[in-house]
């Protein structure tokens, strides 16, 4: 992928309870020309999930299928379920000159920085393993001990691979971290090769003699 292209692949990955989620449905309200992928995932359906605004529900054999078919452009098992990014649909935004930003964990994020050595990636931690768990303990599908355990013991291997990220935003105070992606976001889109390229004519007509 061309580092000058004017579409840009954003990835942001957080260990589960980080707020990750809400933090990127508080920017895409925010920024103008950003698609979010929707990923497929064999989980069930929890209360008040949507298919097709929140995932894309198949089962284990359809998904199982359109990795054959090699219909998805990353997917990883988390929790003991499958999540995929579906390729057409990605390469569609970025031929239009659409960015794009995958919400995947760390598997998935390995993957894509492997097709598009210029992506974007960002890590959201928690302000503590102690704040983790309170929210953990507030969602929905995790009231039972059981649940939080094995996400609080997933949370140590997935925060471990921070380090293979550009940037860390903090979740600490939800607008901070909001607009903390904002930063990045804008100034991944004011970096001066995005610009050359889009403002080719006007360069040129300042630099003539």
């Amino acid at each position: 992928m061309d580092k000058r292209q004017r579409s840009h692949l954003f990835v942001v990955s957080a260990p589960s309870g980080a707020g990750k989620t809400s933090l990127v449905r508080a920017l895409v309200g925010e920024l103008d020309e950003i698609k979010i992928s929707i990923s497929y995932t064999t989980r069930p359906l929890r209360f008040g999930d949507c298919s097709g605004v929140d995932y894309i529900f198949i089962n284990e054999n359809q998904f199982q299928q359109m990795i054959r078919q090699g219909a998805l452009l990353e997917h990883a098992r988390v929790h003991n379920h499958h999540y995929g990014t579906s390729k057409t649909w990605v390469l569609k935004q970025l031929r239009a000159k659409k960015d794009v930003l995958l919400e995947i964990d760390w598997q998935g994020a390995r993957q894509i920085r492997k097709l598009f050595p210029f992506a974007v990636t960002i890590f959201i931690l928690p302000p503590s393993m102690h704040a983790l768990r309170e929210r953990l303990m507030k969602r929905h599908e995790s009231n039972n001990s059981t649940g939080v355990i094995q996400r609080l013991s997933t949370a140590h291997e997935e925060i471990a691979h921070y380090i293979e990220y550009d940037y860390l935003v903090i979740n600490d105070n939800f607008k901070s971290a909001v607009q903390d992606l904002i930063y990045i976001i804008s100034a991944v889109r004011l970096q001066k090769e995005v610009q050359r390229m889009k403002f080719t004519k006007l360069l040129a007509e300042l630099l003539k003699n």
